[in-house]
């Protein structure tokens, strides 16, 4: 057992929220019950995962994607309305981190990908989001195991047999990040989606490009994240999956 105040302190040192300038607010963003036991690890707090985590009689929901984010409109109606609602009703927590769990070396979305997919000695790419690494293999098998380890089915652009050695990724909607993938000579650029210019950019840079899904880049940082927690305070710990195609 952990005291809510308490966990949002540690999460936020634990994931330097402060070095961030974020599009929401990063950490407890909906107050629940004082004491936290039981945690809900997600991607996104829509309303079908709100619901299970109160099936589940979770105490605190930690995601990825929470809400408050920069330009959307402020007002509590609708969807917005309805999910905060039964958070509230079931005195549920909801805890969010974005940027941060990006970023953070240890139990990151990008650190826990590149372990996922087997890239070797990955490393933030200066000061920006994004990572590199080494790998051994031809597109098409790297394609597959991509396939595999996501269990969804990529979008790959270049030549199949393309050898690659140098990866550049970031997860989720990285695609204008390429740009450092191409700067540090990477073969192939991984993220999550695509944009209709992206394809040409790719070729004529002569740069692979693999996009495997926002959600499913993005579903092992917060489990990451709140197995450690699990673990530093015994907690009791599950992850949820809510399919989600994009």
């Amino acid at each position: 057992m952990i005291n809510r105040q308490d966990l949002a302190s540690y999460c936020s040192d634990y994931l330097s929220v402060s070095q961030f300038d974020d599009y929401c607010p990063n950490g407890l963003q909906i107050e629940g019950c004082k004491k936290i036991t039981n945690i809900i690890s997600g991607v996104s707090a829509n309303l079908d995962l709100i619901e299970r985590a109160i099936d589940e009689k979770a105490d605190a929901l930690f995601v990825h994607h929470g809400f408050f984010w920069k330009n959307e409109d402020a007002n509590i109606t609708g969807i917005k309305r309805n999910r905060i609602a039964k958070l509230l009703a079931n005195n549920v927590n909801l805890f969010a981190y974005h940027l941060p769990l990006d970023a953070h070396t240890e139990v990151g979305n990008n650190i826990e990908l590149a372990k996922k997919l087997g890239i070797h000695n990955p490393t933030p790419i200066g000061d920006t989001l994004v990572w590199q690494g080494e790998i051994n293999t031809t597109l098409v098998d790297f394609s597959q195991t991509v396939s595999q380890v996501l269990n969804r089915t990529p979008l790959v652009f270049g030549d199949d047999n393309k050898q690659l050695k140098r990866i550049a990724w970031c997860t989720g909607g990285a695609q204008s990040y390429i740009d450092h993938g191409i700067a540090v000579d990477a073969d192939v650029f991984l993220t999550g989606e695509v944009s209709e210019q992206i394809p040409a950019i790719a070729k004529e840079n002569d740069i692979a490009f693999i996009s495997a899904g926002h959600h499913a880049t993005e579903r092992y940082g917060v489990q990451a994240l709140c197995q450690h927690l699990s673990d530093k305070f015994d907690l009791k710990h599950q992850f949820i999956d809510i399919d989600n195609q994009v």
